[in-house]
């Protein structure tokens, strides 16, 4: 990786005031995977550290799981959605090609006049969203009303391949949200690296269904309209440039390791983040994860695991978090957010 440019906020200092989530129902086994994939349920756990994930039902597609998420993170923050003047959904699972899930999103649960638009980073696009979202409030621009919905929602059992051990075994549903609005000065989103390597794009890629190889019965027949991932060049990948990235954002920041409480990582695989978890040089920081009940949920999984700890009362007023995400493009993003417990800007 290059050197990338590390954005520090200017403007009205912004953070998160609230989060939500929703998993669909439907817990999915090792067992139950494992059969398809030509595998076991012990290979399963060895190789990925899962035991199960959720699959939406038949009726859900990504906005729903969405809308459930965003409405969980408004009653949290205790806003309603009229006082929204942005959302942003990052998704690579968008319920149509047009329009926008985030316009779905926003009609669902009544934001009027919001600015409603969807950031596709694959698995990085939370940490993508939350950054473009935090610099349209901080500098004003424009937006209606002081907060903005961030969402990461996925529904990756509608592409996969169930019978590729390879992806199958991954990857599960859900989403997960954010509001953000004003915070006190020092506090929220201090600093972000967002970078992208598109030399490496045909590392995970859906290759049709697009204008490149539009649906027709061949690409049908070839399976181009399947996930596919090349797991041991994306794994290299992570392990080179996520310890680098942190390191540049970390010095770019002028911020001690040490001082970093809680990493909230991308749960890509349990199996490779306990492997780069030591060349992160966070001495003190406690990492959450949900990859081994949730699985792989794509630009869901941060702010799932994110929703996870802050109810169950991780965080305390001061602490700073480590938001880092990695996927497609290939794409990796980090955050910085200094926590703020309570509401509100003073």
């Amino acid at each position: 990786m290059t050197d990338h440019p590390v954005r520090t906020p200017g403007g009205r200092p912004v953070g998160i005031l609230g989060t939500g989530s929703y998993l669909p129902a439907e817990a999915v086994s090792n067992e139950l995977v494992a059969e398809r994939a030509g595998v076991t349920a012990e290979w399963i756990s060895a190789k990925t550290g899962i035991r199960r994930r959720r699959y939406a039902a038949d009726h859900e597609a990504t906005s729903d799981l969405a809308v459930e998420a965003a409405r969980a993170a408004l009653a949290d923050a205790g806003i309603h959605a009229g006082q929204l003047g942005w959302i942003v959904v990052a998704t690579s699972t968008p319920d149509h090609p047009q329009p926008a899930t985030a316009c779905l999103v926003q009609h669902r649960i009544g934001a009027t006049g919001a600015a409603a638009f969807d950031i596709n980073a694959v698995c990085s696009g939370f940490v993508f969203a939350l950054v473009t979202a935090a610099g349209l409030l901080s500098a004003g621009s424009g937006a209606p009303a002081p907060y903005a919905l961030v969402i990461g929602a996925d529904v990756y059992s509608r592409i996969i391949d169930r019978t590729d051990r390879r992806t199958a075994v991954l990857f599960g549903d859900g989403a997960g949200a954010v509001v953000l609005g004003p915070v006190r000065p020092g506090y929220g989103l201090t600093g972000s690296l967002l970078t992208s390597d598109g030399a490496l794009h045909e590392l995970i890629q859906v290759a049709a269904g697009g204008s490149r190889a539009p649906a027709s019965e061949k690409t049908l027949a070839d399976g181009g309209h399947f996930f596919r991932m090349r797991g041991r060049a994306v794994s290299e990948y992570v392990l080179a440039e996520l310890p680098r990235a942190i390191r540049a954002l970390l010095a770019a920041q002028r911020t001690d390791a040490a001082s970093v409480d809680h990493f909230i990582p991308h749960q890509a695989n349990g199996v490779l983040l306990a492997k780069a978890l030591p060349d992160l040089g966070l001495p003190r920081a406690r990492t959450h994860l949900t990859v081994a009940e949730h699985g792989n949920t794509s630009a869901a999984s941060i702010p799932l695991a994110l929703d996870d700890a802050r109810r169950q009362g991780a965080f305390t007023d001061g602490e700073l978090l480590l938001l880092a995400g990695f996927g497609g493009g290939m794409s990796l993003g980090a955050a910085l957010v200094r926590w703020q417990d309570g509401h509100g800007g003073s």
